[in-house]
C-alpha cells in the first residue's frame, strides 16, 4: 500500500470492529462463569451429605471453572492486542501529521563527543531519533541508538533489503510491537543474562525425584480416601510431611523466587516475539540470517522459551495461599518447580543471550521499516565504487515541513571540498546538517528525501556545535581546537566525509 495515511485509518476501522466483537465475547464468558459457579454450589448443596456426589459435582464443577477462566484470560489477552493495535495505529496518524511528543526522544543518547550525532540532532527533542523510534523494548532501543551512531558502512545492499522487506509487512511489523508493548518489564536484559549465567543449583538430588514419588503417593491417598479406605487422620498426616519436607528448602526456594518473579514477564513476552520470528517467511538474506538463529533442528526457540515462561507461571502460583499449602503438601509443589528451573537453565544459558539479541535487532529493524513505509516517496541510494561520493538531486531534510522545505542537488567527488556561504538564517546549517544525515541514514540501509541518489559508502565526522556549557572565549576557543584535532587524528586512519560549520568561531582572549 503506498498511502500510510489509507492504511492507518483501515486498520484503526478494522480492530475497532474486532474489538467490540471481543467485548461482547467476554460479557457472555463472565455470565457463563458465574452460571457454573453457582451450579456447583447448588450442585454440593443438593448432594450433602453423600461425599461421592459432592467430591464429583466439585471436581467437576472446578475443571469447568478453571478451563472458563483460561479462556477469558484469551478473550482479554485479544481484547488488550487490538486496544494496542489501535493506539499503535493512532500514533502514526499523529506522526504524520507532524506529532512527535509521544515519542521516546532517546535524550540518554546525547553525546557531545560524539563524531557527529550531537551536531546533526540525531538524539533528543524534535529529533531524528523520536522521529523514527518505535522500538518497544529496551534492548530494541537501545540496538537502534547503537545503530544510528554505528558510523559503519557495512553491508548497506543488505541492510537496505531488509528495510525493503519489513515496509513490506506492516500487519507483522505492528502485531510484533503490540505483543512487545503488553507487557512492562523492568529488569534490564543484562541482569537476567547475568543470573541465569552465574546461577548455582541448590536442589539437592534426592529432591529431584522426591516430587514425582510424593505426587503419586498423594493420587492413592485421595482415592483411598474417596472410597473411604483409609481415614482423614491419615491423609492428614501424609499432607503435614509434604509440608514439612518443602520446609527444609524454603529459604533457597524464596531467593529463587525472588529472581525468578522478576524475570517472569521478561519470558512471557520475549517467547511470543520469538514464534512470530520464526513464523514469518522473509526475503531479505539478513532477516532470514537473524531468524536462522532462533531455530534449529531440535526445537524452535521459542518452544523453549514459552517452556520456561510456563514453568516461572506455575512457580509464581505459591502466591495463591489455598494453592500453594495444598499444592506442596500433597506434591512438593515448590521443590518440583525449583527443579524445573534449574534443569532449563542449566540446558539453555548460553543460549538465551542470542535470542535476546535477535529479539532486539527485530525491534530496532522494525523502526527502519516503519520509516521507509511512512515515506514511499523516498530512494534507496544507488551505491557505487567509482570517485563519486555523493550525488544528489532534491536532497531535503526528512523532519521538515515539505511546504516550507528547501531541496537542493549536491554533487561531491573524491577529494573536492565545498565552501557554503550564505547571509544568516539563510539555512546554511540546516543544509550541511540535511547532507550529514543523509549520509547517516545511507549507511544505516534507508530511503533517503530525495529524488535520486548516487552514493559511495563514507563514514562522517562533523564539527558544527560546540558545548553550550563552555561560556569564556578562551573554553570555547580550545573546545573547537579539541574538535579539529579529533577530526585530524581520525584521518590518519581512516576515510571520513568532514562537514565543519563556522569553525574557530571562538577568540583566544588570552
Amino acid at each position: 500500500m503506498n498511502n500510510p495515511q489509507q492504511y492507518y485509518t483501515s486498520r484503526i476501522d478494522k480492530h475497532y470492529l474486532s474489538l467490540n466483537r471481543i467485548k461482547k465475547q467476554l460479557i457472555f464468558s463472565s455470565s457463563i462463569r458465574l452460571i457454573v459457579f453457582l451450579g456447583t454450589i447448588l450442585g454440593i448443596y443438593l448432594g450433602y451429605p453423600n461425599t461421592q456426589i459432592i467430591m464429583g459435582i466439585g471436581i467437576i464443577g472446578l475443571s469447568t471453572f478453571i478451563f472458563l477462566i483460561s479462556r477469558h484470560s484469551n478473550l482479554m489477552y485479544a481484547k488488550n492486542k487490538l486496544q494496542k493495535l489501535i493506539e499503535i495505529n493512532q500514533l502514526e496518524l499523529d506522526v504524520l501529521k507532524g506529532d512527535y511528543s509521544k515519542l521516546d526522544s532517546g535524550k540518554e543518547f546525547i553525546d557531545p563527543t560524539h563524531p557527529y550525532s550531537h551536531d546533526i540532532d540525531l538524539f533528543g527533542n524534535n529529533s531524528f531519533f523520536q522521529y523514527s523510534n518505535r522500538t518497544t523494548t529496551f534492548a530494541g532501543k537501545y540496538k537502534l541508538a547503537a545503530i544510528l551512531r554505528s558510523n559503519t558502512t557495512d553491508d548497506i545492499k543488505r541492510k537496505q533489503d531488509a528495510i525493503k522487506n519489513l515496509s513490506e509487512i506492516p500487519d507483522w511489523r505492528q502485531e510484533f510491537s503490540a505483543i512487545a508493548s503488553l507487557v512492562n518489564i523492568t529488569t534490564p536484559i543484562t541482569t537476567i543474562r547475568k543470573w541465569l549465567l552465574d546461577y548455582q543449583s541448590f536442589v539437592p538430588k534426592i529432591m529431584k525425584v522426591l516430587p514425582g514419588i510424593i505426587s503419586g503417593i498423594s493420587a492413592i491417598l485421595v482415592v483411598l480416601l474417596f472410597l473411604e479406605i483409609i481415614t482423614f487422620q491419615i491423609f492428614l498426616y501424609w499432607f503435614f510431611i509434604g509440608l514439612a519436607i518443602t520446609g527444609s528448602q524454603l529459604k533457597k526456594i524464596n531467593q529463587l523466587y525472588s529472581h525468578a518473579n522478576k524475570v517472569k514477564d521478561t519470558f512471557e513476552q520475549y517467547y511470543k516475539l520469538v514464534d512470530r520470528i520464526e513464523s514469518m517467511s522473509f526475503a531479505s538474506d539478513l532477516l532470514k540470517e537473524k531468524q536462522q538463529n532462533v531455530i534449529n533442528n531440535k526445537r524452535k526457540a521459542s518452544g523453549t522459551l514459552k517452556q520456561f515462561a510456563k514453568i516461572l507461571d506455575a512457580f509464581d502460583q505459591r502466591n495463591n495461599m489455598i494453592y500453594g499449602i495444598f499444592a506442596n503438601g500433597l506434591l512438593l509443589w515448590d521443590i518440583m518447580q525449583s527443579y524445573r528451573i534449574e534443569k532449563w537453565i542449566t540446558a539453555n544459558k548460553n543460549n538465551v543471550d542470542q535470542w535476546f539479541q535477535v529479539i532486539a535487532f527485530f525491534d530496532a529493524y522494525n523502526s527502519l521499516g516503519n520509516f521507509a513505509f511512512n515515506n514511499p516517496s523516498y530512494i534507496y541510494p544507488k551505491i557505487t565504487t567509482d570517485g563519486t561520493i555523493l550525488d544528489t538531486k532534491n536532497l531535503g531534510h526528512p523532519m521538515l515541513d515539505t511546504t516550507k522545505r528547501v531541496d537542493n542537488d549536491i554533487h561531491i567527488s573524491e577529494e573536492q571540498f565545498f565552501i557554503i556561504t550564505g547571509a544568516n538564517m539563510a539555512g546554511k546549517s540546516t543544509f550541511l546538517r540535511t547532507v550529514a544525515l543523509q549520509i547517516i541514514m545511507s549507511n544505516t540501509g534507508l530511503p533517503v528525501c530525495a529524488s535520486s541518489c548516487i552514493y559511495k559508502p563514507t563514514k562522517l565526522i562533523t564539527s558544527m556545535r560546540t558545548s553550550d556549557s563552555l561560556n569564556d572565549d578562551a573554553s570555547y576557543f580550545f573546545a573547537e581546537l579539541t574538535q579539529l584535532k579529533r577530526i585530524v587524528d581520525a584521518l590518519k586512519n581512516d576515510t571520513y566525509f568532514i562537514i565543519l560549520d563556522e569553525i574557530l568561531k571562538g577568540t583566544n582572549s588570552k
